[in-house]
């Protein structure tokens, strides 16, 4: 199953949508701190509703100490970035995968790019800088965990 890993975010409205999203696709996700906010369940109730109760979710208090733990899970980075060099749709993903989304502020610092095992961007029409965070992990995700045969299964008995 793919992971959602979330860089230092700025935004508890954006976090909060992506954990939501999260819970929703059963994707585990990976918060890499320090956040420009108290990350914290009061924090994110708001935006992240009763779902936050449906996610797993791990913090790590630095890059480095994610960083250690992704090298003890050998799971690939796959980092979103608008210096991408791969479309998004183009790229073969891996269960394994762990899709990394940067501050809404800064993005990454180049430390992250040049570990990363693969960038990939989100085509846009010229002149545009970028999508929303959680826009672009809905993205990234739903074809990831298309690609994966990951997505959850229907209950044909819930209406």
């Amino acid at each position: 199953m793919p992971r959602l890993a979330i860089y230092q975010p700025d935004i508890p409205q954006n976090t909060g949508t992506m954990l939501r999203l999260s819970a929703c696709l059963g994707v585990p996700v990976e918060i890499i701190e320090p956040a420009a906010f108290d990350v914290s369940d009061r924090n994110l109730r708001r935006s992240g509703m009763d779902y936050l109760n449906h996610v797993t979710i791990t913090r790590h208090i630095s890059w480095r100490a994610f960083e250690a733990w992704r090298q003890e899970a050998q799971g690939r980075l796959i980092l979103t970035t608008t210096k991408g060099a791969i479309p998004y749709a183009d790229f073969a993903y891996r269960p394994d995968d762990i899709i990394l989304v940067g501050r809404e502020s800064a993005g990454v610092p180049e430390e992250v790019h040049r570990v990363a095992d693969a960038r990939v961007i989100i085509p846009m029409q010229p002149g545009m800088r970028s999508l929303n965070v959680a826009v672009t992990a809905a993205m990234i995700l739903g074809e990831a965990l298309r690609q994966t045969n990951a997505f959850p299964k229907p209950d044909p008995t819930s209406p």
